[in-house]
Order: structure tokens, then C-alpha cells, then sequence
């Protein structure tokens, strides 16, 4: 039967104890760990969220009661325990925080009896995450994952102090607010009010903090929940945190220096790392041909190299086509993989595929110099010794080459050469590299959609010099647009903002808005422009994706309370889940469930 705590007051956590405490008598409170009874003396593990402690119990110390309460102990009942800090008898355990000290129980009081958990509270679990998401408040009692929601709020009271210093307000802006297509799906909340309207659960608050820079608040910041209904992966959840910012009166110099300042303070608090200003940078085009990505892993090499002009003229028609067309060749050397075996080159060639690729060409170059080449008979001898020369073959490298166009080119290279650093096991967790990537285009060109659609979004700023090519050369203006990166992972990214009525205007013209249609999604914002609005810049963090990384998870899954699996359900609380009837009724909704296929 549960006891009271009436009268008895927790005066530490488990692991806030130390030798230094000997000869005190205190009370702790937590859930036990293990229990191991020997007879005479029955030994405890109990855990908070500090960490565990060690109670011993035994008859000569504690009444005959309170012997009996510590005999039926079992995993996970809640208890209170008042007892003196003594040096443990049995030598010291290394892997315990406490692990000098124990403590002699006097009394004991069984706070909360528990049911066999359905897998056991430890760290590292082993178990199935499905089954452990299912039972999620059992899940957050492992101490890793209570340091990474602890880390977690160290690092949001970390940023609140430095932007507070900065001279930023924290503001906080609305839920429900205007749909916005032109992003990611939105989340759709029915009126009951205004019935056959809706709201939408905000992607940013993209809208809201422009405003507050036209009305003056000068340095805002916010850390928000923001919702997008897309496919998940890892690193990507229906609702998401953002640590985000605006600043007026600056250009890009100034966003990238406030949050090169913040991540460094915010690194070397919470999890000691240094990291030396200036982060690095490169152009969005520089990282495209290096890397095959706009968010390059550049903790290894394994960089692209562009063979076309070797291999135009050549007799191989997968490269000359795809050169013709106005694509590329491009390959990259996978040091010390020359002798994989052909089903793993074969594997490889799949995987590409899955990127769009239509094939693999390869020279693979033995240990011995002989070269197995999958393009051979087409080439001479002399072309494909250039080919080796330009990627820089040696004795036991394989060469991998694409040949489309380029945007599939850098999508298929820019993953192969991550997988094959993750089948080599060179990704490093504990490294951190950070890289500024700038002057990303502008517009990028919807093949669904057949237009141009922002690369960013309809409020982002061309690099002025780029401006004359809007009309006839769209593609190739850049933006004033900023992502900042780290191990590969676009931890946040920005733009300065569009402040001039003409140049907004010809961007609406250029995504194939009208004036009635933009004045209709964005026409608040609008009418505030007209009443002078300062130059005005921005930047937002992924919260969940940059503390994933402080915390080597593997998964954003892994620093959220209570997160959704890949359907966007939660496996815990059962949702999303039907309605009562009276309750669409009440908001003018009737659900309507698609039909079944039926097979032919």
C-alpha cells in the first residue's frame, strides 16, 4: 500500500551526494533500480534523474517494519529513504557518480508500489522503439535520455541569456494563423466561428516577425513550435522546434556574426566544445561542385571532380550524351576501396539509382595497379590513364563516375560519397563541422509546376548585382540567403529580407502571382511595407537537429519529450484519433474516408 510523504522532505537528489557528505543524515527520494537481498542485508540502487545511488538496509539500523518494506522492493517502486551517508564497505565503483558513498537506511516509506515494467529501465535499450515510443514515460526515465532533455533545457536557457544580452526581445507570435501554400503542406484548423475558414498551424513565423520589424521592435527572437505536414525521416518531426530571429538595420555580415558568437557559447557551455571564429564559408555553387550538396559533410574528403571536358569527345556515349545535353561527368575516388568485391560495387550502383541515376561507370584499380574498368572497350588506353591522372587513382582506389544532368549528378554523388563513408565508419560524432553556405539561387525551376518557384521563400533578397537577370535569366540570380551546416545536417539557414516595394513586386511577377493573388496570401504585409519599413534580415535554427547533434543521437527522436514515429502518429497517446460526430458538426466538417482499391 502506498505511504504519505508527510512529514518527510527530500533534501537531495541521488547524485548530488558525495564523500564530502559522510556523517550527514539526509532523505532521498526516487525509483529503485535494482534490489539484491542477501539475507541480512538487502542492497538498493536507487535512481533519480541525477543518477544512482546505492542504500543499504539491514536489521541492527532499521526497524523490523521498515526491514520488511525494503524486502518487498521491487523495479521501479517509488520510495523515500532517510539514512546516513556512510563511505561504501566495498570499495569504490568506478562507473557511479557516487560511487565512494551509500547510504544506512533508518527509514523507509513505499511512496508508489509498480507493475513489471514491459522492458527494463537502462541505458543504451536495447528494446524496439516502437514498443519503447508506446510506453514513452517509461522510455524518459533511461538516464540518457533524461541528459538529453536536460541538456536540452540547459541549452535553451543558454541562448535565452545570450540573446537577451544581445539586445533581442523575446516575443512570442500566433498558432493559428493564415495559410501560406507557397511552402511545405500546412496543418489545416477548421472555424467554428466563421464557418468554411480555416486557420493554419504556422510553418515559421516567417510573417509575424517581418511585422514586428516594421513595427519597430528592432532585434526579435523566439523559441517556437512550428508544424509541417511532410513525409518524416530521422531528423524531421510533424511539429518541431526553431530558435528563431529577426534583426533590422543589417546585411548578411551582421546575422552570420550574432549567431557565429551564439553557437560558440552555446557549444563550449553545454557540451565543451570550442568552435574557432570565423566558421568557414562557401558559395552554394562551390558546395554543389565539391560535394554534390548544398549541405556538404565535411568532415572527410572525397570531394567530386569534373572530368567532362577529358571525356567529351570520347567514344563511351553514356558520357558524351549526357555532356551533349549540357550535363556532366563527374566522379569520386574512394580511397582504399579498390578491391571491393563486384556485389558490393553492384549494391553501390542500386543504391545510386534510388537517387536517379541510370547506372555506375567505375575503375576499379587493385592493389597490384591492374585496373578493372566498367567502360573499358570503350575508351583507349591513353584516355582512361587521363581519366585516373585528373581523380588522382592510386593502387587500391575506386573511381565512381555519374554522367546526367548536373542537378542528378550531384544528388547521386553527393549520397554516394556519405554512404561509402558510413560503410568505412570515418563519421566521426564527436567531430564538429561547422560551414556557412551562401548565395544560393534565388529561384529554382518546378518541373511539376512548370515555373519558377523560391529557392527560400517569396520574401528573400537577389543579390543586388543579379537583379538586371531577373526577367531574362531568372536561374541565375543568387539570393542573400545563408544556411549554416554541421556534419552535413542544414542545422538553420536566413536571408535578408526583400524591403523595397518594387523589387517584392517583380519577385510576386516573377513566381507567376498576380497582383490580386499575392495581395490576397500576403497583403497584410503588404499594406505594412507602405508604412516605411527598415532593411531587415533573418536566421532560424533547427532546435531539435542542432541538440540531436550536441547529444551524438541518432534521431531527433532521441531530445524530444514526446515525440511522433514516421506516420506522424504517437504511439503512446494513440493520435491522430476520430471525433465524436457532434464535434465536426460543431465546425461544419464531415469526414470522409477514401475508398478502398478493389483489385481487378
Amino acid at each position: 500500500m502506498a505511504e504519505s510523504m508527510q512529514g518527510m522532505k527530500r533534501t537531495n537528489r541521488c547524485a548530488e551526494l558525495n564523500a564530502a557528505d559522510v556523517g550527514k543524515t539526509v532523505t532521498v527520494m526516487g525509483w529503485v533500480q535494482k534490489s539484491r537481498n542477501k539475507g541480512g542485508i538487502i542492497f538498493v540502487d536507487l535512481r533519480d534523474r541525477s543518477g544512482i545511488l546505492q542504500i543499504i538496509f539491514e536489521g541492527t539500523d532499521i526497524d523490523a517494519d521498515g526491514f520488511e518494506k525494503a524486502a518487498r522492493l521491487r523495479s521501479e517502486f517509488v520510495v523515500a529513504v532517510t539514512g546516513v551517508v556512510e563511505r561504501r564497505a566495498g570499495g569504490v565503483n568506478e562507473n557511479l557518480a557516487t560511487g565512494e558513498i551509500e547510504i544506512r537506511a533508518k527509514e523507509i516509506r513505499i511512496l508508489s508500489e509498480a507493475e513489471t515494467p514491459p522492458f527494463p529501465i537502462e541505458e543504451d535499450s536495447k528494446t524496439k522503439e516502437e514498443l519503447r515510443l508506446k510506453y514513452r514515460y517509461l522510455d524518459l526515465r533511461r538516464p540518457d535520455l533524461q541528459r538529453n532533455l536536460m541538456l536540452r533545457s540547459r541549452v535553451a536557457c543558454k541562448i535565452r541569456e545570450f540573446m537577451t544580452r544581445e539586445g533581442f526581445l523575446e516575443i512570442e507570435t500566433p498558432m493559428l494563423a493564415k495559410s501560406t501554400p507557397e511552402g511545405a503542406r500546412e496543418y489545416l484548423v477548421p472555424s467554428r466561428i466563421h464557418p468554411g475558414k480555416f486557420y493554419a498551424l504556422p510553418q515559421s513565423p516567417q510573417l509575424f516577425k517581418q511585422l514586428l520589424m516594421c513595427s519597430g521592435y528592432d532585434r526579435y527572437f523566439q523559441i517556437v513550435k512550428c508544424f509541417r505536414d511532410e513525409d518524416l525521416r530521422a531528423d524531421r518531426q510533424p511539429e518541431f522546434t526553431q530558435v528563431d530571429m529577426e534583426l533590422s538595420f543589417v546585411d548578411v555580415e551582421d546575422v552570420l556574426d550574432v549567431n557565429e558568437r551564439l553557437l560558440k557559447e552555446v557549444f563550449q557551455d553545454a557540451i565543451g566544445i570550442d568552435i574557432p571564429l570565423p566558421i568557414p564559408r562557401m558559395t552554394w555553387q562551390e558546395a554543389m561542385d565539391r560535394y554534390g550538396s548544398d549541405k556538404p559533410d565535411t568532415r572527410f574528403g572525397m570531394e567530386l571532380q569534373n572530368i567532362s571536358e577529358l571525356v567529351k569527345d570520347c567514344g563511351f556515349g553514356v558520357f558524351a550524351d549526357a555532356i551533349r545535353n549540357g550535363g556532366s561527368v563527374r566522379g569520386i575516388n574512394a580511397t582504399g576501396e579498390g578491391e571491393m568485391p563486384r556485389k558490393k560495387i553492384d549494391a553501390l550502383v542500386e543504391f545510386a539509382k534510388g537517387y536517379g541515376a541510370k547506372g555506375l561507370a567505375y575503375i576499379a584499380i587493385a592493389n597490384d595497379g591492374t585496373r578493372k574498368c566498367s567502360f573499358a572497350k570503350f575508351m583507349t588506353e591513353e584516355e582512361l590513364d587521363a581519366i585516373v591522372a585528373a581523380m588522382d587513382g592510386k593502387p587500391g582506389d575506386l573511381l565512381l563516375f555519374a554522367a546526367d544532368r548536373n542537378k542528378t549528378v550531384y544528388a547521386v554523388l553527393g549520397a554516394l560519397r556519405l554512404e561509402l563513408a558510413r560503410q568505412q565508419g570515418i563519421l566521426d560524432k564527436n567531430q564538429f563541422h561547422f560551414l556557412w553556405v551562401t548565395e544560393f539561387p534565388l529561384l529554382e525551376y518546378s518541373d511539376e509546376e512548370g515555373r519558377f518557384v523560391a529557392m527560400h521563400h517569396p520574401f528573400t533578397m537577389p543579390m543586388e548585382e543579379d537583379l538586371p537577370y531577373i526577367d531574362t535569366d531568372p536561374g541565375r540570380v543568387r539570393a542573400k540567403a545563408y544556411d549554416i551546416v554541421l556534419n552535413g545536417i542544414e542545422l538553420g539557414g536566413g536571408s535578408v529580407r526583400i524591403h523595397q516595394h518594387d523589387v517584392q513586386e517583380k519577385m510576386f511577377e516573377v513566381l507567376g502571382f498576380t497582383p490580386e493573388e499575392a495581395y490576397d496570401r500576403f497583403g497584410f504585409l503588404l499594406d505594412a511595407f507602405k508604412y516605411g519599413v527598415p532593411p531587415h534580415a533573418g536566421l532560424a535554427f533547427g532546435f531539435d537537429r542542432m541538440l540531436m547533434l550536441m547529444a551524438g543521437a541518432d534521431s531527433i527522436r532521441d531530445v524530444i519529450a514526446f515525440p511522433k514515429v514516421k506516420d506522424a502518429s504517437c504511439l503512446m497517446t494513440d493520435v491522430p484519433h476520430t471525433v465524436d460526430e457532434k464535434q465536426l458538426v460543431e465546425i461544419n466538417i464531415r469526414a470522409v474516408m477514401p475508398e478502398e482499391k478493389t483489385e481487378e
